[in-house]
């Protein structure tokens, strides 16, 4: 939930009225979405829409790194049974095996059977190499693009030559400062520095002094604007430690290193849940009693929230936002739809607790949440 201030900018609303789960009602993950979009002008974000037909409040990306084009996600598919409509191109910075991105390919994949869309997934962490990707689907002509913008002073001219060129794009997960200036339809994600500074705000609820914010990717910008909303949110500037975050190993080994160098370390907040897991891990290592919360929700995250390793999980609803992403394109394509007003569409954040995490778990396990 969100409050509009004198200023109009949209903020978090006090944690007491800050809902901590989206619920989602779907069968196989291929039923047809609903939009609900509510806001008001002025504000900072405007619009909730779900492929899932989520009801939510509060909660981009878990990782970087790694070239992929391969094999449609598990449960998701190209265009189905159904004719081909037209042919979309979604570019992202996620790289392969990472779970989270596995659950907005199965979103888009999703959309792209429901609308009868040829869709052509690929991504690379690296923001020139992704750069190239867009240019290869615009000399391809495809007929629209979805996007990821870690980077937009390397990809922005590429997004706009896209645009300049005819094709429709839409942007999603990362890029939220970004996509109306560059000239996108729409953009589908969380605004990192709403969700970071609801993190902030129930960490100084929950008493925490020292919190470590640990950041899997440099050069990222939506990832610095998590840390710096925990910072507002929390009233006192978080410590950053930088990982390697196709590494887990490596990532684990410096962040039990940092506990033992700082053990008045209290708190110690992820950007992605595989990280969390590593945190924990760190954490028995180091002998440390700090507390582990994380950006970003999975079946795996959803289970050490249920033992009590991690104690709650911001959850941006990564499959909503390849959805919509994709299917946002086929409704303008054959309505002329423009989706969020001008505004963002927020699919995020939601907390994810004990109180509430049981009634995620089996859509977790679906690779859904």
């Amino acid at each position: 939930m969100l409050l509009t201030t004198g200023s109009g900018r949209r903020r978090p609303a006090p944690l007491h009225q800050i809902p901590r789960t989206t619920l989602a009602t779907t069968t196989d993950g291929t039923e047809k979405m609903s939009i609900t979009k509510k806001g008001r002008r002025g504000g900072r974000v405007a619009a909730l829409a779900s492929a899932l037909v989520l009801a939510g409040g509060l909660a981009a990306c878990s990782s970087t790194g790694g070239a992929q084009a391969d094999e449609p996600a598990q449960g998701g598919g190209g265009g189905g049974d159904r004719e081909t409509t037209m042919t979309v191109a979604m570019i992202t910075h996620g790289p392969a095996g990472d779970t989270f991105w596995d659950t907005i390919r199965k979103g888009a994949e999703a959309a792209a059977a429901n609308d009868g869309v040829d869709l052509q997934y690929s991504s690379d962490g690296d923001a020139n190499n992704q750069a190239t990707l867009i240019q290869n689907a615009i000399d391809a002509e495809v007929d629209a693009i979805a996007v990821t913008s870690p980077n937009t002073g390397a990809l922005g001219a590429p997004i706009q030559a896209a645009i300049a060129a005819g094709i429709p794009v839409t942007m999603f997960n990362a890029g939220a400062g970004d996509w109306e200036q560059l000239g996108a339809l729409s953009y589908f994600g969380q605004d990192e520095a709403i969700a970071g500074e609801a993190a902030g705000a129930r960490l100084k609820e929950e008493g925490a002094q020292k919190v470590l914010c640990v950041i899997q990717a440099q050069g990222q910008s939506q990832l610095e604007a998590r840390c710096d909303g925990v910072s507002q949110g929390l009233g006192t500037d978080v410590e950053r430690l930088y990982i390697n975050g196709t590494d887990l190993p490596s990532s684990q080994a410096t962040i039990s290193s940092k506990l033992q160098q700082d053990p008045s370390i209290d708190h110690v907040i992820t950007l992605g849940g595989q990280f969390a897991l590593a945190a924990v891990q760190a954490k028995g290592d180091a002998g440390s009693q700090t507390e582990v919360v994380t950006f970003d929700n999975s079946a795996d995250v959803v289970k050490a929230i249920q033992s009590g390793d991690v104690g709650w999980a911001i959850d941006q609803q990564p499959y909503a936002q390849g959805y919509l992403a994709v299917d946002a394109l086929w409704m303008n394509k054959n309505a002329g739809i423009v989706l969020g007003g001008g505004q963002p569409v927020l699919t995020g954040p939601a907390f994810v607790d004990s109180t509430n995490v049981d009634a995620t778990a089996d859509f977790a396990a679906q690779g859904l949440r």
